[in-house]
């Protein structure tokens, strides 16, 4: 039986299409190509082939930090709200950027 094809349409977001073209190209792979991998494997799979959720923000930073560390952390900055007179603050983003990258004690 011969191999027949259909088409299929879908409207997305075109910086969405362009950035995704764009990766697509580094990787060697069309959007056409993409798709029929897709699908290829939810049939095989009977399930969508990738994770389908929305990340948890909360966690993220566990991956980085100890409990520890967070805890300091927020007792810090609870305390820096209590106190900021003693903490300096900058309005302008240029002169903390040179106090950033200075010697000197903030």
């Amino acid at each position: 039986m011969a191999n027949l094809t259909t088409a299929i349409s879908v409207q997305i977001d075109r910086d969405d299409k362009e950035k995704a073209t764009e990766i697509l190209q580094k990787l060697g792979v069309s959007m056409s190509g993409l798709i029929n991998m897709t699908i290829k494997q939810l049939i095989m799979r009977e399930s969508i082939p990738f994770d389908v959720s929305i990340p948890k923000k909360e966690n993220n930073l566990n991956k980085y930090f100890t409990k520890e560390e967070l805890n300091k952390t927020i007792k810090e900055l609870a305390y820096i709200e209590k106190h900021p007179e003693e903490y300096k603050s900058y309005d302008d983003i240029e002169d903390l950027k040179k106090a950033l990258l200075s010697d000197d004690e903030l």
